[in-house]
């Protein structure tokens, strides 16, 4: 988990260098390993969640409650009540979900700490959102001395364009400005996810190999996808600017009247980011045995591997980066191949792309799946077939230890 904390401190130290304090909340759907929990609280950040589990198991590793900011897009009220006993801040969806919160916290004699989540208006542009509610939802929210206490407000924009996230951010500003003439006093915006990270360095690289597939794809052929399957949509595994130099130019982007920095300084706001994937850079490997080396039944060369498609799969079309083949059991002829899985379905595909083994393959060497720390491992996984999960490993200063995830269990009915 030690990538964790020089990834953050990064983001931390550009909010540093443009006078805006940032608050730190990793995204813990992006892997569920227990952990990157401990690590991020050891460094002194917080926690978003997602669900029950993920909240329960969060508050049983000793993270206080106004470290976690509960994020679901589906909140049942076992989950709701749960997050304001534990003094969780809630992002409300909606008003009405702002309503259930409100009663519950009222019968339970205490006051919920949330933040609206924030919805653009049609005007800015934006793509539309599943999530939140635009701003003339959220004037309406009780005054201060209610049941709930708004601490923040918080956006989610789909992918990572800074500008996008400058012009949401002016009407978070407003939103703020409204809430505070209603008695309450939010001290922080939150942004959300979304903050890029480059898996590759050589730009040439992921550009040669895009003109190669669209070639590839133009004329018709299994050169480099399996059965020349189309990539619609695909993470950007090369991009620029990312993490803390992309924060430096979210901070300096230019709004009515000086930088968003100079705003929410002036405003006297902390930036909340929830990253997942810019967090986990480089924290996370996943291995699987060769289990055989055979061939489609047109001739195609298939390397099996014991794992299925969901242990290595986001909601990508495929993950983009070259695996590699450790622990050899010996060298062989060169392999054009698919990596295929364990489950019985015909486009069973650990990577939708053909790779080239220069050195061969056999069964019991093991394929090296790198940087998968971010969404890849759990977000999907599956146990179908009855296969057992993928066990999460984690790296110590002695060697290798069970992470405590696989042997969590949900409290029943009645207990927790």
């Amino acid at each position: 988990p030690r990538p964790l904390g020089r990834n953050a401190d990064e983001l931390v130290a550009a909010g540093r260098s443009a006078g805006v304090p940032i608050g730190l909340y990793f995204a813990r759907k992006a892997n569920k390993a227990l952990s990157l929990v401990d690590e991020v609280v050891r460094r002194g950040h917080g926690v978003d969640v997602a669900s029950e589990p993920e909240l329960r198991q969060v508050l049983q590793r000793g993270v206080a409650g106004d470290r976690i900011i509960l994020t679901a897009a589906i909140k049942p009220e076992r989950l709701l009540r749960l997050a304001v006993r534990a003094g969780v801040t809630i992002s409300l969806d909606s008003p009405a979900e702002a309503s259930v919160v409100a009663g519950l916290a009222a019968s339970i004699g205490m006051s919920a700490r949330v933040a609206p989540r924030l919805a653009p208006e049609p005007e800015l542009g934006l793509p539309p959102t599943r999530f939140g509610a635009r701003a003339v939802h959220w004037r309406q929210l009780p005054p201060a001395g209610s049941s709930l206490e708004v601490r923040g407000v918080h956006f989610h924009l789909h992918g990572y364009a800074a500008a996008d996230r400058a012009r949401m951010l002016a009407a978070a500003l407003d939103l703020i400005k409204a809430v505070r003439e209603r008695g309450h006093r939010p001290d922080f915006v939150d942004i959300g996810g979304g903050v890029p990270m480059s898996y590759l360095d050589d730009a040439a690289q992921w550009d040669a190999w895009w003109r190669a597939y669209r070639r590839s794809l133009a004329a018709g052929d299994e050169t480099l996808t399996w059965k020349n399957r189309e990539l619609r949509s695909a993470y950007p595994f090369h991009q620029a600017p990312v993490r803390g130099e992309w924060l430096r130019d979210l901070l300096a982007a230019p709004l009515r009247t000086g930088s968003v920095a100079d705003a929410l300084r002036s405003a006297g706001l902390r930036l909340h980011l929830e990253p997942g994937r810019a967090l986990l850079d480089g924290c996370g490997l996943t291995l699987a045995r060769v289990a055989f080396v055979k061939q489609r039944s047109d001739g195609v060369d298939l390397v099996g591997l014991e794992m299925n498609r969901t242990q290595c799969r986001s909601t990508s079309d495929d993950f983009l980066v070259d695996p590699i083949l450790a622990g050899a059991a010996s060298s062989g002829p060169p392999l054009d191949a698919f990596l295929v899985g364990a489950y019985c379905i015909e486009d069973e595909l650990i990577l939708l792309r053909r790779l080239h083994f220069p050195q061969g393959v056999m069964p019991g060497d093991v394929i090296g799946l790198v940087n998968t720390g971010g969404y890849l491992m759990h977000i999907l996984e599956s146990a179908s077939h009855q296969i057992p999960l993928a066990r999460v490993v984690v790296r110590t200063p002695d060697g290798f230890e069970p992470d405590p995830i696989d042997a969590w269990a949900e409290p029943g009915p009645g207990r927790g």
